[in-house]
């Protein structure tokens, strides 16, 4: 393959997920575009100290709002990996405008972008919030690839990051139907492991409050767990196969609450765990058959997690 066949570009690149599969790109003959809302910030420092990025690596200024910079970004690109996504504080004060508007135009952005540059394939980290919010779906039943969030229900009851990720990978979706784009997407569950970017992310805060908050008491909810690590490997999977189509769960792990605190503690025993659990809300399970059949293989829960502590340590997010 030429230079110009291995070129690919990244959006959101100093994100958890994007770290990791630029870092997972450059070693194997990948020239990569990385898009930034600031090159220049701080936290944005780690991709510069990547294998092969001072030859390979190449960081764009570019806002998903504005088409001329992403397109700036994509041209000259054979894939684009379109991981960047707006994750809300708990309230916004105007979730169409804040949250559903970049989600939404920014991937329509991207997606205009990758006709106008002739890209080959794309590939769309949406979520399993595209998936899940589904109330009616029986809770004996395996939820896969053919169910979608009931974005009236997400409304209605405030869950606006969800909404957006659902209306954003239906309407790829059918941008590619209409336009002739290839798009793939994938949607991953509760994504932890170790950090590469410095500022903690919204999923890896998740498992830092579980070890630092002492909470009197918590639901006993079942978390599907997946290794940032093993999203980036489903990633470049679903690049490289010619017969990936349509959509993918990616999920691992399936475990409640007290289960993970019980892990955790048995080799991290001085933190502050949560005191109790009430019982906790039940969900239906997720698959990640299809994915596996295409040859995607996970990492053992605990060594997520023990790389995850670790790397909350490093970066001074917990005490050693």
């Amino acid at each position: 393959m030429g230079e110009h066949s291995r070129r690919v570009c990244v959006t959101g690149a100093g994100g958890f997920v994007a770290s990791w599969l630029i870092k997972l790109l450059l070693p194997d003959a990948y020239h990569v575009h990385g898009t930034l809302r600031n090159p220049e910030d701080d936290k944005n420092a780690h991709l510069k100290k990547l294998d092969n990025s001072p030859e390979k690596l190449k960081l764009f200024k570019a806002d998903l709002l504005d088409f001329d910079s992403i397109l700036a970004a994509i041209k000259g690109c054979e894939g684009v990996f379109h991981v960047a996504s707006p994750v809300p504080p708990s309230s916004v004060l105007n979730p169409e405008v804040e949250v559903v508007e970049p989600a939404l135009k920014g991937t329509l952005n991207v997606l205009k972008a990758c006709s106008e540059a002739q890209v080959k394939r794309v590939v769309i980290v949406s979520s399993v919030a595209a998936i899940a919010m589904k109330p009616d779906w029986p809770k004996d039943q395996v939820m896969d690839e053919t169910c979608w969030s009931d974005t009236e229900y997400c409304k209605k009851n405030n869950h606006w990051y969800c909404f957006s990720k659902t209306v954003a990978e239906a309407e790829a979706l059918e941008y590619a139907k209409k336009n002739g784009l290839d798009v793939v997407t994938l949607c991953p569950t509760l994504v932890l492991g170790p950090m590469l970017q410095h500022t903690t992310n919204s999923s890896s805060l998740a498992l830092v409050k579980l070890l630092k908050e002492g909470y009197e008491v918590l639901e006993n909810n079942i978390r599907e767990i997946v290794d940032v690590r093993d999203v980036a490997e489903a990633l470049k999977l679903l690049y490289k196969k010619p017969e990936a189509e349509g959509r993918y769960v990616c999920t691992a792990h399936m475990v409640e609450s007290r289960d993970l605190v019980e892990i955790l503690r048995e080799i991290y025993p001085n933190y502050n765990y949560p005191k109790s659990f009430k019982e906790g809300a039940e969900i239906s399970k997720v698959s990640s058959e299809k994915l596996q059949r295409l040859g995607w293989k996970y990492r053992p829960l605990k060594e997520t997690l023990v790389d995850s502590v670790e790397s909350y340590k490093r970066a001074a997010h917990l005490d050693s």
